[in-house]
């Protein structure tokens, strides 16, 4: 799980990071199936953040 990405972000680390982090919110998704609670959409949240931050900062789209 990555915590903390920062505005000066490695995009060399793309490759490592983004599927770890799809992987993490598919797993969220999973969880919340069942009903979702405010931890999990709060953390949901946070991970779909940095998977746009990346995007955007990587020029990913």
């Amino acid at each position: 799980m990555l915590d903390n990405i920062e505005s000066d972000y490695n995009c060399a680390q793309v490759n490592d990071d983004l599927p770890q982090l799809i992987a993490e919110l598919e797993s969220l998704r999973t969880k919340a199936i069942g009903g979702m609670s405010d931890e999990i959409e709060q953390e949901m949240n946070r991970v779909e953040n940095q998977i746009h931050f990346i995007k955007n900062k990587c020029s990913l789209h």
